[in-house]
């Protein structure tokens, strides 16, 4: 890896010499009235797509060919300014404040091109990502928007099998599908994961923001407000959209590294960007990037006994000889078995405290017998595109996208010695099964667009992929004895979109103060598979029929090459592989007819409408509308507000996912695992238990704010919301079957090797009332230059009405537990206030950044019994140091959670024999404690 790291840097720096040989203009851009710097300053040269933005110090590069004469500067909240070059090469340019009208153009929000940030009649946060990034400790996207979005949720999970490799993301206490993300203004496809454990998002599939690399961002636009009207189905809780670079001439890297203060979790992250001009005013900008992440672990010693079987006295069940796992009651052994038993139960089930003890300290003590708590190993590598390539002085093609590649390694529960999981020959101490995930996610979007005629025109094509495979490692499959392979193919899930869109837009300025008209038609296809893994990762051998021999052994086949092991359980440990009659190859297609409409009454008076018209070929139609108002009532103070209706369909996922796994859930203070299938909503399982076919889920929302320049450098905006969700699809809790009551039901459940059901279903309605707050200030003293900014969120999610199944009435708490209705209301924090402070003088550049992460409870038991555990508030401060070296070359230092802040713990009786140490479904900021990192940047 040093290597590596030293190559990189002598290519940059070669690279560099280069291009210093091409003319480049530099610079620092202040607020003229407080002298202040502007980071997030947009410099473009007029008439072309070069530009670059600003970064935390107000400073910028840009690489141009001589013949540029001007240079553009617009930026949220000032005038835009036009500078003529002449010979100059470092520009040194103050901003003037507009009383409320920001002329920083987005692309979210509005499709009126010409509407800025404050002038949206809803909130838009923009994050010059490029700036955050150079002094963040956080190198994954959603990592960063965590720490810097107050109404941002997302969250690493440990011991969760898929979820350990995709972080789960919401906005406003909402759903991880509640978020609709457009990438340059198009739809982004989602995961294909299913998230089926003990998670928030439990049930549901979101976007997986880590496989879009920061490098290739130039920033991030966050609509904190329902547009399901505009955007279609997801958008409830609002919109991110991330709006990649289009600098050319110039070379941006960075190499970061940094492990936390217990010695693990060592992270290094490669970056490289570049943009090459295309004729006059077209661009093509790349970007590569390379992280590896590695495990950490929190768990404390594990305290239960390690040589048990299973917990069980030797003589309940009937043993094969030489093995200590049990099998189905009724075999018959020899005398010779029979005394090997009555060994086996002396060695294990008859030791003394004292001789267990010996015994685990002379194997490598209770620390190997401990399961990995914390975050999954990752290493990924992506390579993104954007450009933009003049077809004539009125038409540009454009081409975006990217391929990510993600492989994954987590853990599960370790396999003590003489469980009836393990075959004690193949791991004579036990084992810890790995997960090891193949993720692939791509995208491509075309399109052209420009003026035709008085209109302009957009046609464009997304296309969007992701893969997940699993690889499951140091395992076996029990039921096939001594003959088990110890790594398996478990399958795989593919989720494929193409989107097609047509947009048109034109600004009618002769109507009162101006109207913007916009019209558009969209057609989405959607295809999921899942494909099965290698027989043995989910066969359970041990219930085929067998050839018995006069000796009294049996076999598998006529072949007579593997003993039969009654009692174990089949498929590959810690996540049994896809069966074939779990395979899916299913699709679905829609089309959209959507308008927009903003007028301006008066200059002070704005209002958009909305309305937009849907049919799915599987669920059918919906219509949703938006209307949203903006009015300036004075100078320095603006109130905006909106109200919408929205949707969301239910996700292809959700309709046809369906297996059978090992779950492992916590009762009465107990681990207790059970083989849970999930089955589809058109099945069988799902007529017999009641549960009607998916519907789409409803949302009506309302919202209120305000604009406020307090004083010179002192701005508030002020945002309250109300939105219930009607028909919420969520993932039932388990749903058991009794054999005499419901023969076919215990059936079926067998015939998977199932004991439990669960199923999806539009279970919930839901009501999240909340309020976003931004406060900031700017102020310059000479070169020094202070920039304070306090953001809060704080939102109230309760569940209004439950629907069970008639058939459950008696039983609803199995339908839908405490700990789902918590998964809704508590898991995740229902306050977030960052309080951040940036100071630079001259080449030295500070931060520091508070976060309170609210309290979380941890519902579990029954109404009747109920077991609670809330995690108290918490604070996380992160603090970096830079310095720019050169011109070209800057350093960072710093570290996340500087004074080594960890959640409370799990209560002993609910920490599973020490194993989580730290509570695994609730979560505030995860669990790793301090970070420190260091950042060189390179820029030419």
């Amino acid at each position: 890896m040093k290597k590596l790291i030293l190559s990189l840097l002598y290519i940059l720096i070669l690279s560099g010499s280069v291009l210093a040989q091409k003319k480049a203009i530099s610079g620092t851009v202040t607020d003229a009235q407080t002298g202040e710097a502007l980071p997030g300053v947009s410099v473009v040269i007029p008439g072309t797509t070069l530009g670059t933005i600003t970064n935390q110090e107000g400073n910028f590069q840009l690489g141009i060919d001589q013949k540029y004469s001007l240079v553009e500067l617009r930026f949220v909240g000032y005038q835009t300014k036009q500078i003529e070059l002449g010979n100059q090469t470092f520009l040194k340019v103050s901003l003037s404040q507009e009383q409320l009208g920001l002329n920083e153009v987005t692309i979210v929000g509005s499709r009126n091109p010409n509407r800025s940030v404050i002038e949206t009649p809803t909130p838009v946060d923009i994050i010059p990502l490029e700036a955050v990034v150079q002094q963040s400790a956080q190198l994954e996207l959603s990592q960063i928007l965590n720490y810097v979005a107050p109404s941002f949720s997302s969250n690493r999970y440990t011991v969760q099998d898929g979820t350990d490799h995709v972080d789960p993301a919401s906005l406003r206490g909402l759903g991880v599908d509640h978020v609709l993300v457009l990438i340059n203004g198009k739809r982004r496809h989602s995961s294909s994961l299913v998230n089926n454990t003990l998670t928030v998002g439990r049930g549901s599939s979101g976007i997986d923001l880590n496989t879009i690399p920061t490098a290739a961002i130039e920033r991030i636009e966050v609509l904190r407000d329902g547009a399901a009207a505009q955007y279609g189905s997801d958008a409830i809780a609002g919109v991110i959209n991330i709006v990649l670079k289009k600098t050319t001439d110039m070379v941006n890297a960075s190499i970061n590294t940094g492990q936390t203060y217990e010695g693990d979790g060592e992270q290094v992250q490669i970056n490289t960007n570049y943009g090459i001009k295309v004729g006059e005013s077209g661009f093509v900008n790349l970007t590569g990037q390379y992280q590896k992440r590695g495990h950490t672990d929190r768990a404390a010693l594990y305290t239960g006994s390690v040589y048990k079987t299973d917990g069980k006295g030797i003589f309940s069940e009937d043993f094969q000889e030489g093995d200590l796992s049990p099998f189905q009651s009724g075999t018959t052994l020899s005398a010779e078995e029979a005394a090997s038993i009555n060994t086996q139960n002396v060695i294990t089930n008859n030791l003394s405290a004292e001789e267990e003890e010996a015994l685990i300290a002379s194997n490598g003590g209770r620390r190997r017998f401990s399961l990995k708590a914390g975050d999954s190993e990752a290493v990924n590598a992506a390579l993104f595109l954007n450009s933009g390539i003049p077809l004539n002085d009125k038409q540009e093609l454009y081409v975006f996208g990217g391929i990510n590649s993600r492989r994954g390694n987590s853990t599960g529960y370790y396999r003590l010695p003489n469980q009836s999981r393990n075959v004690s020959t193949i791991y004579p101490q036990g084992f810890l099964p790995e997960i090891n995930t193949k993720i692939i996610d791509a995208s491509l979007s075309a399109g052209i667009r420009g003026e035709v005629g008085n209109w302009h025109v957009d046609l464009s094509n997304t296309y969007g992929t992701n893969s997940f495979r699993f690889i499951i490692g140091n395992t076996l499959n029990a039921s096939m004895g001594t003959a088990s392979p110890t790594s398996f193919d478990a399958g795989r899930f593919q989720l494929t979109q193409n989107t097609t869109n047509l947009d048109f837009d034109h600004y009618f300025d002769t109507i009162l103060q101006g109207l913007n008209l916009a019209l558009g038609a969209e057609y989405r296809n959607e295809i999921y598979r899942v494909s099965a893994g290698e027989e043995a990762s989910y066969r359970n051998y041990g219930n085929v029929q067998v050839i018995e021999e006069s000796n009294g052994v049996n076999y598998l086949n006529e072949n007579k090459t593997m003993n039969i092991f009654y009692g174990r359980p089949g498929g590959s440990q810690v996540f049994p592989g896809f069966q074939p009659k779990n395979e899916v190859d299913e699709s679905r297609s829609s089309i959209a007819l959507y308008a927009d409409l903003e007028l301006n009454f008066t200059k002070s008076f704005f209002i958009s409408l909305a309305g937009r018209f849907e049919d799915y070929t599987d669920f059918g139609q919906t219509f949703n509308g938006k209307i949203a108002s903006r009015y300036q009532l004075a100078p320095n103070f603006a109130v905006r507000g909106a109200f919408s209706t929205g949707f969301r369909a239910p996700s292809l996922q959700q309709r046809f996912f369906n297996n059978t796994a090992t779950l492992f859930t916590q009762r009465n203070g107990e681990v207790v695992s059970s083989e849970v299938g999930t089955f589809r909503n058109d099945s069988r399982v799902a007529k017999l238990i009641g549960v009607p076919a998916l519907k789409n889920e409803s949302s009506v929302n309302y919202s209120a704010g305000l604009i406020w320049k307090l004083a010179r450098g002192l701005d508030l905006t002020l945002d309250g919301y109300w939105i219930d969700v009607n028909d919420r699809i969520l993932l039932s809790g388990n749903v058991s079957a009794d054999e005499a009551k419901e023969p076919e039901l215990y059936q079926i459940l067998s015939s998977v090797n199932a004991g439990e059901a669960q199923l999806f279903a539009n279970t919930v309605d839901t009501r999240t009332k909340g309020l976003d707050l931004i406060l900031s200030y700017r102020k310059s003293f000479g070169e020094n230059r202070l920039a304070l900014t306090l953001a809060a969120n704080f939102n109230e999610t309760r569940v209004t009405d439950v629907h069970i199944p008639n058939s459950l009435k008696a039983s609803k708490e199995e339908f839908f537990s405490r700990e789902e209705t918590a998964r809704l209301e508590t898991a995740t924090p229902k306050s977030k206030i960052n309080l951040g402070i940036n100071y630079s003088y001259k080449r030295f550049f500070t931060q520091l950044n508070n976060v309170r992460f609210g309290s979380v409870t941890d519902r579990q038991g029954t109404e009747k019994s109920p077991v609670d555990q809330t995690f108290s508030a918490k604070i996380v401060t992160d603090l970096s140091l830079g310095y720019h070296i050169t011109d070209y070359l800057s350093l960072t230092i710093g570290a996340n959670n500087i004074f080594n802040v960890y959640p409370d713990e799990n209560r002993k009786e609910y920490q599973s024999e020490g194993r989580f140490k730290y509570s695994r479904i609730v979560s505030q900021f995860g669990s790793n404690g301090g970070y420190y990192f260091a950042r060189l940047g390179f820029k030419i």
